[in-house]
């Protein structure tokens, strides 16, 4: 039987790596976690938040409401408490719809490139 090799994929993520995901301060984690209920990462023997996978889908969530739609933060706190599931699911579709976005735009920009070259 052939060794096949599995993708490993990270169970912990640091503050600073969620941080620079979203290319905001660790502070305003710290910050949306005593203003959102729903985000507790756990944290190791010495004290450091550890995000999981579902973590970084909640900030994500909060992130798109308060930061890309503008909602105030009892706002979003209301619309994750009403819409929770449906609202992961619409921003996984605009997640999703933004990178077929910025392939298609590269691909415009490579086939500009093209034309001008041959040109």
């Amino acid at each position: 039987m052939p060794y096949k090799e599995r993708d490993i994929e990270k169970q912990y993520f640091t503050i600073g790596e969620v941080a620079a995901q979203f290319n905001v301060a660790p502070s305003l984690i710290r910050f949306w976690e005593t203003e959102f209920e729903e985000l507790r990462p756990r944290k190791s023997k010495k004290g450091n938040r550890l995000y999981t996978p579902q973590d970084i889908d909640i900030f994500r969530t909060i992130y798109h409401l308060v930061k890309e739609r503008g909602y105030t933060i009892p706002g979003a706190r209301d619309m994750i408490k009403q819409k929770g599931p449906q609202l992961k699911e619409k921003i996984d579709v605009i997640q999703s719809l933004e990178k077929v976005r910025k392939f298609l735009i590269n691909m415009k920009k490579e086939l500009d490139a093209i034309g001008k070259a041959q040109s």
